[in-house]
């Protein structure tokens, strides 16, 4: 089992900025890749970013150039910088791991206009 708890969603005005963490504790080695999906009421949970264990990233094409996923492999955290936020980002974030499936509870971003 592995368990994800994130941190870092708020209330910030368009063009601002927030950071994501996600920290996985339980059985972490069988984690190959951890990332975030997105969830805005009446939609679909969708894909935003991942990092895998070497490094390697993958961004949706609503996000690219504005949010970027980094990892700190000795902390086991994940994060998701988000700068040029705008209100169609407004949504449930869901920290994700692959190698495994696990998600985390969710933490809420609303960006206002």
């Amino acid at each position: 089992q592995v368990q994800l708890v994130e941190s870092g969603g708020g209330l910030v005005q368009a063009g601002g900025s927030l950071r994501l963490s996600c920290a996985a504790s339980g059985s972490i080695r069988s984690i190959s890749s951890m990332g975030w999906y997105r969830q805005a009421p009446g939609r679909q949970r969708e894909f935003v970013a991942l990092i895998t264990n070497g490094g390697t990233t993958n961004y949706a094409d609503s996000v690219k150039g504005r949010f970027t996923i980094s990892r700190d492999n000795a902390k086991n955290t994940v994060y998701l910088q988000m700068n040029s936020l705008k209100p169609e980002d407004s949504a449930a974030y869901y920290c994700k791991t692959w190698g495994g499936a696990y998600w985390g509870q969710g933490t809420q971003v609303t960006v206002s206009s």
